[in-house]
């Protein structure tokens, strides 16, 4: 029996895409939020199996940050795992939005985040 150094199976593991469908769901409200055409999407880590199924990635603004060097990230949680799906909430690397905000303004937020998330899943 070969043995696999737990580091590698771990390293190896983060890099594949466990739902490309959610996945592209958070990066579609990311770019809304920061109202951009692009974003430098580094390591990406997503969750279907979860209640609610959520996403985690790493990215920049700034189109020449090397992947090692993303510091700031970005969640989203959402209803299911397959379209149509909604978002139930997301993160902003501290700060959350969803429909039980106390804050105003991160409430109204929340709400344009699913407004567009809605208007994109529409044939």
């Amino acid at each position: 029996m070969k043995w696999i150094p737990i580091t590698a199976f771990f390293l190896a593991g983060s890099a594949f895409a466990q739902s490309p469908e959610l996945e592209q769901a958070c990066i579609s409200v990311a770019k809304n939020f920061f109202m951009a055409d692009a974003l430098n999407v580094g390591v990406v880590q997503s969750f279907p199996e979860l209640k609610p199924p959520g996403v985690r990635f790493k990215y920049s603004e700034r189109a020449d940050t090397k992947k090692a060097d993303m510091s700031d990230t970005f969640d989203c949680e959402f209803d299911q795992a397959k379209t149509p799906m909604k978002i139930l909430r997301f993160c902003v690397s501290r700060i959350c939005y969803s429909t039980d905000q106390e804050d105003g303004e991160r409430r109204r937020r929340f709400e344009e985040m699913q407004v567009l998330t809605q208007r994109g899943s529409k044939p």
